[in-house]
């Protein structure tokens, strides 16, 4: 592939691409209702993943709460479209307000925590994910989200007169959604957005000794990963047609951290690979559920130990681990005495060391 052309290798990638997205678009009428019902459970996976990889992979911002913005885009799908309740919007009409919500949720939770860092941050972020979860089930809040009784009677969406009920005409929605978040998330990855997030992660310090308003991109990095994370909340209150506060644990925060340090931090392929790999075969051997957090811990810590990357990682996240691996080349005396040959000196180095020794009595 590196010795052909572009334009060939450009043809090669859009015929991959198209069968890849063929595959796809088949692939539930393949392996039936069970099978669909998974995948639509890695798609939602995926779309928190890609949201939480622009907060912890892009800008470098370790956030342990990432299930909050799951249970607000949930929630908020939830009051708007019940059947149960007076709103009663259908879904398309409620996705722009949750948007609009999950971005302000975003801008929220990174105003407080600017000035945090490293373990400080992640403490805090989780608490946010624990409030998130207590207020949904408070007697305070309990008018408005069911408290523990959830909220009941979520529609599931119509495209073009079709009902998206089946778990395989929703998968074809969860696709869609992933397929733009994807998008989004590789445009801004090489954009001057993304390489000012860049710069963040490598040493905040230096970056504002740059120019780079960190305090705003900072906040532009909780507000798009949140919008990512309501959005998969969104798809799992129609994919399930309910919502309870117990849908919201701190472990699917973890699940999520786990994929991206799996597949790479900063990677999109990798997100989809760690999400396979960590939601995809554990729903199907279902029989080792009570073992998930140790399988967890083990891949984590082989993954730290053998390959810390992850299993796709981005180019600039593979160079940053390896740079110190790479042979630095000898110059002058400690290259010759390295190799036996001669060291090649200046006329002035020869008079130099003539001179040295001559006043140390080592020459006549």
């Amino acid at each position: 592939m590196a010795g052909l052309p572009r334009t060939q290798r450009r043809s090669i990638d859009l015929v991959v691409v198209a069968l890849v997205g063929v595959f796809l678009l088949v692939l539930p009428q393949i392996v039936g209702s069970f099978l669909s019902e998974v995948l639509g459970t890695v798609g939602l996976y995926i779309l928190l993943g890609l949201g939480l990889n622009i907060v912890v992979g892009f800008a470098g911002l370790l956030d342990l709460g990432y299930v909050a913005f799951y249970a607000v885009g949930a929630y908020t799908t939830a009051v708007l479209t019940s059947l149960a309740l007076d709103t009663q919007l259908s879904f398309w009409l409620a996705l722009p307000i949750v948007i609009a919500i999950a971005a302000l949720a975003g801008l929220m939770i990174g105003a407080p925590v600017l000035r945090l860092r490293g373990d400080y941050l992640a403490i805090v972020t989780l608490g946010f994910g624990e409030i998130a979860r207590i207020l949904a089930i408070s007697d305070w809040m309990e008018p408005v989200l069911g408290g523990a009784q959830g909220i009941l009677g979520v529609p599931a969406p119509s495209v073009l007169g079709i009902t998206l009920r089946d778990p395989q005409t929703l998968y074809y929605l969860i696709l869609a959604f992933c397929v733009v978040a994807a998008l989004i998330a590789l445009s801004l990855a090489d954009s001057r957005v993304g390489r000012a997030w860049n710069a963040m992660r490598e040493d905040e310090q230096v970056a504002e000794a740059t120019g780079i308003n960190t305090t705003n991109y900072k906040l532009l990095a909780f507000a798009t990963g949140g919008v990512f994370g309501c959005l998969a909340g969104a798809l799992f209150a129609v994919k399930i047609g309910s919502v309870f506060a117990q849908s919201f644990p701190l472990l699917v925060s973890i699940t999520a951290l786990a994929l991206i340090i799996l597949g790479g931090m900063g990677s999109i392929a990798g997100v989809i690979v760690g999400a396979i790999v960590l939601v995809g075969l554990p729903e199907l051997l279902r029989e080792f559920a009570e073992f998930r957090l140790l399988i967890y811990g083990a891949v984590l810590v082989g993954m730290m130990l053998l390959r810390p990357e992850g299993l796709l990682p981005s180019a600039t996240r593979q160079r940053e681990l390896h740079h110190e691996e790479e042979p630095e080349e000898q110059y002058g005396d400690d290259a010759g005495m390295a190799s036996g040959a001669p060291v090649i000196t200046t006329g002035r180095e020869s008079a130099e060391s003539t001179a040295h020794a001559r006043s140390s009595g080592g020459v006549g």
